[in-house]
């Protein structure tokens, strides 16, 4: 079975990021594509706090919830994307399988913007814990998802963020039998780390949902100034941290929470910020995992 070590930060070799940089920074936007309807009286999965939370069964339609998230696929993303695409700051975007079916042009855009686009399940009500005692059906999903990436991208998919990072003890030996190099659902670190398998390592390039528009916006009802002054505090540690070992910082967004006009602002504001350094990295998690592999794949190992 797939595993990592445990090596605590303060054990491990200093870690250089590339070019002379100081910390990387990547904004993930996700963009999913929720059915309407599902065939089954179970409530349906929502990935993420409801803006209604009275549960309904799958095969009854949820208008509300429903069409709150879609206004993150009709409008958000494409206000978001003006706004990041301004400020010169690149987007890692996830994309479940039926996002590129359905909602083709949003994949077509981030394309036209060498955006970096990772595979995200195939639909975002549909979570990999279900075949926890069906390696089978994981991987056959897994396979699904990753044939339609093909197709929709152009190229085989690189790495993988499971719908609400919710994956199995046989995900990681899935993923690296089937070619992919990083996994992004382990939460506990700033730094990238091996994932060792029975098919070659894994780099997990962490997420986070503590740095999380679901997180602050709807768990704790922040304002957008109150998050602007909690993500320059992390944004700020991590770079004071960063001259010793490098560092990375993930902030999760999702179209349908932070992409209403009143939150432009914000993201102006916090981005205006950020370009202020020159010295940080804004890379892909592609390309986190493979200067990892090249170059510190050793630098937690242990003694």
């Amino acid at each position: 079975m797939a595993h990592y070590d445990w090596v605590p930060i303060v054990k491990r070799k200093p870690l250089k990021w590339p070019h002379g940089k100081r910390m990387a920074v990547i904004f993930t936007i996700n963009c999913e594509y929720w059915d309407l309807l599902k065939d089954s009286s179970k409530p349906y999965y929502a990935g993420g706090p409801p803006t209604i939370p009275d549960p309904l069964p799958g095969n009854v339609a949820d208008y509300p919830n429903f069409t709150w998230r879609e206004y993150g696929l009709r409008v958000g993303c494409w206000r978001m994307f003006d706004v990041f695409e301004a400020h010169g700051v690149p987007l890692s975007v996830t994309m479940n399988a039926k996002t590129a079916l359905e909602r083709g042009e949003i994949i077509e855009h981030v394309k036209a913007r060498r955006w970096e686009l990772v595979a995200h399940n195939y639909e975002q009500g549909e979570l990999l814990p279900q075949y926890m005692f069906d390696p089978e059906g994981e991987k056959r999903i897994i396979a699904e998802t990753l044939k339609v990436y093909e197709k929709a991208v152009g190229r085989k998919a690189p790495g993988w963020l499971s719908s609400s990072l919710r994956s199995t003890p046989n995900t990681p030996d899935i993923l690296a039998q089937a070619g992919l190099k990083f996994l992004c659902d382990y939460m506990n670190d700033d730094q990238p780390y091996l994932i060792h398998t029975a098919h070659g390592p894994l780099v997990n390039v962490p997420y986070s949902v503590e740095i999380n528009d679901f997180t602050f916006f709807h768990r704790r009802a922040m304002t957008s100034e109150d998050a602007l002054l909690m993500l320059k505090a992390q944004f700020n540690e991590l770079y004071a941290e960063s001259e010793a070992t490098g560092k990375m910082m993930n902030i999760g967004l999702h179209p349908h929470v932070s992409g209403h006009p009143h939150r432009m602002r914000f993201f102006r504001d916090l981005l205006g910020y950020m370009r202020q350094f020159d010295d940080i990295w804004w890379p892909t998690r592609e390309a986190v995992a493979d200067w990892y592999l090249a170059n510190h794949a050793s630098h937690i190992a242990k003694p």
